[in-house]
């Protein structure tokens, strides 16, 4: 039996190195290529040692003192001419036994002359720095030990395909190293371990002193990159996100980033570039992105997003331009470019590229965004097929029913599209409404002159046709602007009932509606208010709002109320302009603290 002494870095400690010139080693190295094609490698180093030999492995874990290397027989035939003393005073270990007659599977013994190759490697090694020194150890560990071959265990429920598809998976798995980086990988490795168990601290100091050890490691800056990503959420702080967006740019702009770190490094800085409302600097990297990959279709899809989250939809419908002409059956682009033809109120157009995208199911297409146009511009073409998508969102858990559709909602809170005064509990409010309904309605009056330019027309595409104005004097819970000195009285009613006032979900304003007015079927953002209608100047016949099947006409000095989350629809058949009051309120079962914390809309 031989025992053969090799070192290598252990799970349960990491020693830091020098960085060392690795192109400067692995040329001297290349003086020692066995197999002729121009390089030293695991060949080259099967002709040297032998082809493996098998080896029992203990581990010890703890570091052993160096010392004890100078009573081992192989001491000095390994070590003939750099005795262990010049290196580190401790070392982590790997016995292995060998259980062959000698070095070599097949019984053969290491030669004198390639003895002599092996002492000059060593050499060459312990010159260049006690990592390298080690790092041959571990490469030649993995060289003389023959690979363990097992039938992979799949599970009896497992399919071929499914197996195909882990496969793939495996072939798919970014590339983050570079050749250097590999020779320190369990150094990368450790520091990981510490940011996946959550240990931020711990993990931002480790990949901050790789950082310094290996300044021009695109991985290493990767990693201190991700480490402070996670401490900035662990501490809720944008101060250190913003760090680590800046560590993410870093690492992108090193020389020999791999094309997948490169991508990984920028797409993420992206994406915390959006959470911190970057979005122009977010679009940027998007951009930058694309140019280094410009065949990657995933990547163009993000930059079209991006230029909606600016609110280009110019660029954005560019950008998905140019991916269907290469992707025509990419439904993420097909579903994005028909909500933006549905936006330039382009609807038959729209509509086959939201149906086709939405049956691609595609990652990122199912969305009730898309369910939600999609079902309004049938219902805008008089294709009664709307309902079936409105069903289909329903069913994918993307509306509360097929008629409630908001996308901004608080489960749990009682739904239906018609409430009593006394159902909301806000029966205050309403008898000051009716109360004072002449004094609202005056003042209304007052202002509706079109050269006031009070009221606006409504901004949300919501009219088939016809002229409809609105003058808002509150919005999102404030104030706006100076509204209220135009209308002092009714206003100062108002103050007084927070429910209207402090609701960040809702509106307060007058809304006016001329004959031959059709407002389409639509829905409400948010199932957390409830919208009052108090009638002011109401024509005796020709105007009514449906919600859901349910179909009623306004009263002067009456308020109707109704959850504008619900489908509705609006009528303005009169000969004479209608004018209501709407006060939305929160919906009376959310708490104190949700109508605190809820973000506006």
């Amino acid at each position: 039996m031989v025992l053969a002494l090799l070192g290598v870095w252990s799970s349960v400690a990491v020693v830091w190195f020098d960085l060392v010139d690795y192109d400067n080693v692995i040329g001297k190295l290349s003086a020692y290529d066995a197999d002729g094609d121009g390089d030293f490698d695991v060949e080259d180093a099967k002709v040297l040692l032998g082809k493996g030999g098998i080896f029992l492995p203990f581990f010890y874990s703890t570091y052993t003192p160096l010392s004890f290397l100078h009573y081992h027989p192989l001491y000095s035939f390994l070590f003939p001419l750099h005795p262990l003393s010049s290196c580190s005073s401790s070392l982590p270990l790997v016995f292995l036994l060998s259980l062959s007659s000698g070095l070599t599977k097949d019984g053969g013994e290491i030669t004198n002359e390639n003895a002599d190759s092996l002492e000059e490697i060593f050499g060459i090694l312990a010159e260049e720095g006690s990592d390298w020194f080690y790092g041959f150890f571990t490469f030649l560990y993995d060289v003389i030990t023959p690979p363990v071959e097992k039938d992979p265990e799949i599970p009896e429920s497992q399919t071929a395909e499914e197996e195909e598809e882990e496969e793939e998976a495996k072939k798919k798995k970014p590339k983050l190293l570079n050749k250097f980086e590999k020779t320190i990988k369990m150094e990368i490795d450790a520091a990981e371990k510490l940011r996946k168990k959550g240990k931020m601290e711990e993990a931002v100091r480790a990949f901050e002193t790789l950082v310094l050890q290996y300044p021009q490691s695109p991985r290493c800056r990767y990693g201190k990159a991700l480490a402070e990503d996670g401490l900035a959420e662990k501490m809720l702080s944008n101060d250190m996100l913003q760090k680590a967006i800046g560590t993410y740019k870093e690492a992108s702009e090193l020389p020999n980033a791999t094309p997948d770190l490169i991508k990984a490094t920028l797409k993420k800085r992206a994406e915390r570039q959006q959470f911190l409302g970057r979005m122009r600097g977010a679009l940027a990297t998007l951009e930058k992105l694309v140019q280094i990959f410009p065949e990657d279709v995933a990547l163009k899809n993000d930059l079209g997003v991006a230029h909606l989250l600016i609110g280009d939809n110019k660029g954005a419908k560019r950008i998905y331009e140019e991916v269907l002409a290469t992707a025509p059956s990419d439904g993420f682009a097909k579903v994005h470019y028909g909500f933006i033809l549905k936006s330039e109120n382009k609807i038959a157009e729209s509509i086959p590229f939201l149906r086709d995208g939405l049956e691609s199911g595609d990652p990122g297409t199912d969305d009730g965004r898309f369910y939600f146009h999609l079902g309004d511009a049938l219902q805008r073409m008089g294709d009664d097929s709307a309902y079936k998508w409105y069903e289909r969102g329903h069913l994918r858990g993307h509306f509360a029913s097929v008629w409630q559709r908001s996308l901004y909602n608080v489960d749990g809170l009682k739904a239906q599209p018609w409430w009593t005064p006394k159902d909301t509990g806000y029966m205050d409010l309403v008898k000051t409404l009716e109360r004072n309904w002449r004094i609202i309605r005056d003042e209304a009056q007052s202002v509706m002159d079109k050269t006031t330019g009070l009221f606006v027309p409504e901004e949300e595409n919501l009219r088939e046709k016809g002229e409809w104005g609105q003058f808002t004097l509150w919005q999102q819970g404030k104030k706006a602007g100076e509204s209220c000195r135009s209308v002092p009285k009714t206003c100062g009613l108002l103050e007084r009932y927070p429910e209207a006032t402090g609701c960040k979900r809702g509106q307060i304003k007058f809304s006016v509606m001329q004959p031959g007015t059709h407002v389409w079927p639509h829905t409400g953002p948010t199932n957390c208010r409830l919208r009052m209608h108090l009638g002011l100047v109401i024509p005796k016949t020709g105007c009514k709002i449906r919600c859901t099947n349910d179909t009623r006409a306004w009263e002067e000095g009456k308020v109707l109320i109704f959850d504008d989350s619900f489908e509705h629809e609006v009528w303005q058949d009169a000969d004479s302009y209608r004018l209501i009051f709407i006060v939305d309120v929160w919906h009376p079962e959310l708490t104190q603290y949700q109508r605190q914390t809820l973000s506006p809309i």
